[in-house]
């Protein structure tokens, strides 16, 4: 006798748990509908923020192989001046020799100093080269970066607006969202549904059986499974598409004829 007392209740706690499963997915799709409200711009916000963050990282980057630059530069000036100060030292002393293998020797150290000139010059000019190119190079990437922050200030005050018109509204569902997972008092089912839903494409992990087909993959259902559904017995998923399937009436959906 108590065996079949308790039959009664547990397909009650179904019922309403298949009744709760289908009011949270209708909560949750007019979240999706609100989303899907802003449209791409949250991306596209994201975005441009990551082109924004690379652009600074590209100028700081060009600065600072400028400064390296710079200060290589610097290195081979000094080694020029070097190089002059020792040039000076042989001339003082060609003044000074003895013998023409004392003349040579001063004279071949001066070639030597004024080709190692030469390549510091060389190397300077070349640093010049790169520096006016880097240079260039920021200045191109700090243009982008002026657009990219004009456009991304633009962009950011359309969302503000969109998510200030929708958020009292987002807030309200989202409560509505978890007052009735709350009543779904299996967190297995429950835990099922969120997968479902995140997997499927248009968000839907309950849908109600339309013209003998699941309401999502649209595959047909066997009459015994149809049978199934409409005693609310038992949570049925199926077999094709994986979302939880219930019957239009207890959806509160009139359909057409079967």
């Amino acid at each position: 006798m108590a065996k079949d007392q308790t039959k009664p209740e547990q397909a009650n706690s179904v019922e309403e748990r298949l009744r709760s499963l289908y009011e949270l997915q209708t909560t949750l799709s007019e979240i999706d509908r609100i989303r899907t409200i802003r449209g791409e711009l949250p991306e596209e916000v994201r975005d441009l923020e990551d082109i924004i963050a690379g652009l600074h990282t590209r100028i700081d980057k060009y600065n600072a192989e400028i400064k390296d630059l710079r200060s290589a530069t610097a290195r081979e000036q000094n080694t020029i001046l070097a190089h002059q100060a020792q040039i000076a030292k042989y001339q003082e002393q060609l003044d000074n020799v003895r013998n023409n293998r004392e003349f040579d020797l001063l004279s071949k150290e001066i070639v030597n100093q004024n080709l190692d000139i030469e390549l510091c010059e060389k190397h300077i000019n070349t640093y010049a080269r790169e520096i006016e190119v880097k240079t260039a190079e920021i200045s191109a990437a700090q243009e982008k970066l002026t657009d990219h922050n004009h456009v991304l200030e633009e962009k950011r005050q359309q969302l503000e607006e969109i998510i200030s018109e929708t958020k009292r509204d987002e807030e309200v569902l989202r409560a509505r969202a978890k007052e009735i997972e709350e009543r779904i008092d299996d967190p297995r089912t429950l835990t099922a549904f969120k997968r479902i839903r995140k997997n499927a494409r248009n968000g839907l992990g309950v849908v109600y059986i339309q013209r003998n087909a699941c309401g999502g993959c649209f595959n047909r259902i066997p009459p015994q499974k149809q049978m199934e559904i409409k005693m609310h017995k038992k949570i049925i998923v199926c077999e094709y598409c994986g979302r939880i399937m219930i019957d239009p009436e207890l959806a509160g959906v009139t359909t057409d004829a079967q």
